[in-house]
């Protein structure tokens, strides 16, 4: 009777250490969180994980190269004579020529206003919007013109550097074709990103100071896009594909803005316009009367005061009825 208790009581102690190494004892050494440690080292990460890195990795380039763009940007914003000069396509001229230039047009004025007996004053306002209004103005109207054939030739340039990297041609002598066939100013612009290109510089550098020479939206999606594929790399004849399909719709919703606005412009030059047609009318019935505004010193200091109140308020219609987009 007592063997048998001292063997049950054997047994069952030795079954309870038994379980008590197997359950417990790995939990108390340690051991188990050793395996899982070595086994989460030795196995590879799930694939989604891994696209969710390259992908973080990706977007964290892209945001560098926006930021150093807008940089870039910044440090530009003030533009100076000879960049305007290049943005409005006469890349041969000086500064110092434009500065003769806009000299001689000021004396002329000048001149010429003060032998129809305009008096001094009078001589003066027309020789500073000769000489310092009118070559600005021209600059202007010269870069805006370039940068409307600029866009306009852009989307189907886009379009022949997709179909030729879908043809495995290299970007380079994608461009190249560009740059042959294309109209001015393109085909100039897509030159001096060959040339740029040629003598050193990484094409995705090259393609990005195309904004500075044509500073619209447009050609900064371009030269963002061709930096970023070439720094990050991805399915370029994808990307510029989107970017010609977004090129197209900008280019809808310009001529939609432009066709909407034409009646407030229509306005506008109505307005602008009526003073010195009525001035013209007043001369040419009693010219005795207006006379005075250009023969008296007070009518001359109240002309200079008109054309300056009409030329702001030209200006402001000017801004109410251009939008931005």
């Amino acid at each position: 009777m007592n063997t048998q208790t001292l063997a049950l009581s054997f047994l069952a102690a030795t079954t309870i250490g038994g379980l008590a190494w197997v359950f417990v004892y790995p939990l108390l050494s340690g051991e188990k969180q050793a395996e899982s440690r070595r086994a989460s080292i030795g196995k590879p990460e799930p694939a989604a994980r891994q696209a969710e890195k390259t992908q973080r990795s990706r977007r964290e380039q892209v945001e560098g190269t926006l930021k150093d763009l807008e940089a870039r940007r910044q440090k530009e914003k003030r533009i100076s004579l000879n960049v305007r000069l290049m943005q409005a396509g006469l890349a041969s001229w000086s500064t110092q020529k434009f500065m003769t230039v806009s000299g001689i047009l000021a004396a002329a004025a000048f001149v010429l206003a003060w032998v129809a007996g305009g008096g001094i004053l009078g001589a003066a306002g027309l020789a500073f919007g000769a000489g310092f209004g009118l070559p600005r103005w021209g600059l202007s109207y010269l870069k805006n013109r370039r940068e409307k054939n600029f866009l306009k030739a852009l989307p189907d340039a886009v379009d022949v550097v997709v179909r030729g990297i879908k043809a495995g041609l290299p970007l380079f002598d994608s461009i190249k074709v560009v740059a042959a066939d294309a109209p001015e100013p393109l085909k100039s612009e897509f030159n001096a990103i060959i040339e740029t290109q040629a003598i050193g510089m990484p094409l995705g550098d090259a393609c990005a100071r195309l904004f500075e020479r044509m500073p619209v939206p447009e050609a900064n999606f371009f030269g963002i896009v061709i930096a970023i594929q070439q720094k990050s790399g991805g399915n370029l004849s994808e990307a510029l594909g989107n970017l010609s399909k977004v090129l197209r719709d900008r280019k809808k919703m310009a001529e939609k803005i432009q066709a909407m606005s034409m009646e407030a412009k229509a306005s506008a030059s109505i307005i602008g316009s009526l003073p010195p047609i009525v001035m013209l009318l007043v001369y040419m019935s009693t010219p005795d009367y207006i006379a005075l505004l250009w023969t008296h010193p007070t009518g001359q200091l109240m002309l200079v005061a008109c054309v300056t109140w009409m030329s702001i308020g030209i200006l402001v219609m000017k801004k109410m009825i251009n939008f931005d987009f």
